[in-house]
């Protein structure tokens, strides 16, 4: 499994398995010790997903060393800046999870106040001096957020973790994110099936057959032929294999720029609390 090496030094996996929306009990349970067997070392969850203690158990029963699998979650609720709060959630999030530790902890999406995301990142970096995170970083972030973020963080965001699709190439961002030295991560990169419908289809569709491949294989090595870490979902085992394979393909660069040229900022996501659109 290829890795980036985050600014702290840490090593991420560049494919994983995303599971949103994956149901919790023995469909979250299966999916990941079948991912697992697979190959994967990477899986992303969240608080909000309900199924961190599913996680958990497959990774322990896996009989994968616990270091080599790396596990991404996420702080959605922020209790209207309630210190104790939100040190309840997170230590929950890690008694849920069972796993010792959490390679990776994200703020789930920013506040409208940006001294709540101070607040919170400074929880954050207490529980990454003390090891329960091996590194922190943001998600949903806007530059402007980033911008008040990095005023009074100590301790610099890894990564963002954002919709980054064909259709939201997020170009712009990224730059924005490499000059600050914080690595991306793609969510929803089928971009909820549009990407298998019109003319976007039929780029894709024209770009895969030149390499044999699948559409999503395609847009998975798109990803990370620009440095981003891709962590498509699925609970098929032929999907788990066919998105694995993904990383195979190596992309012509033109092939790559037809497919940012796909891009209409076609945002699919939201804040599910506040129904706003970050990205």
């Amino acid at each position: 499994m290829e890795t980036y090496t985050l600014n702290n030094g840490k090593k991420i996996p560049k494919f994983g398995l995303g599971t949103f929306r994956v149901e919790a009990g023995e469909s979250a349970y299966d999916t990941v010790k079948l991912a697992l067997k697979i190959g994967y070392r990477h899986i992303d969850t969240a608080i909000m997903y309900g199924n961190e203690s599913d996680i958990g158990r497959a990774i322990r029963d896996s009989g994968i060393p616990r270091e080599e699998i790396f596990v991404t979650s996420k702080l959605a609720k922020h209790y209207d800046g309630d210190i104790v709060l939100i040190k309840d959630a997170l230590d929950k999030s890690l008694k849920t999870l069972n796993i010792g530790y959490i390679d990776l902890m994200l703020i789930h999406w920013p506040d409208h106040d940006h001294h709540i995301n101070d607040l919170i990142w400074k929880i954050f970096e207490s529980y990454y001096q003390e090891g329960l995170f091996k590194s922190i970083g943001v998600s949903n972030f806007q530059i402007h957020h980033l911008e008040n973020l990095l005023k009074k963080a100590k301790v610099r965001p890894v990564m963002n973790q954002v919709e980054c699709h064909p259709l939201l190439s997020q170009v712009p961002l990224q730059k924005y994110l490499t000059d600050n030295d914080i690595l991306m991560t793609s969510y929803g990169p089928l971009a909820r099936g549009e990407v298998f419908t019109g003319k976007t289809h039929e780029v894709l569709e024209e770009i895969a057959k030149q390499y044999g491949a699948t559409v999503a294989q395609v847009i998975v090595q798109w990803g990370l032929a620009r440095g981003i870490v891709m962590i498509p979902k699925s609970v098929h085992e032929e999907r788990l294999i066919e998105n694995f394979k993904g990383q195979e393909l190596v992309l012509a660069p033109e092939d790559i720029e037809k497919i940012n040229q796909l891009n209409r900022g076609r945002r699919l996501y939201s804040d599910p609390d506040n129904n706003i659109n970050f990205l």
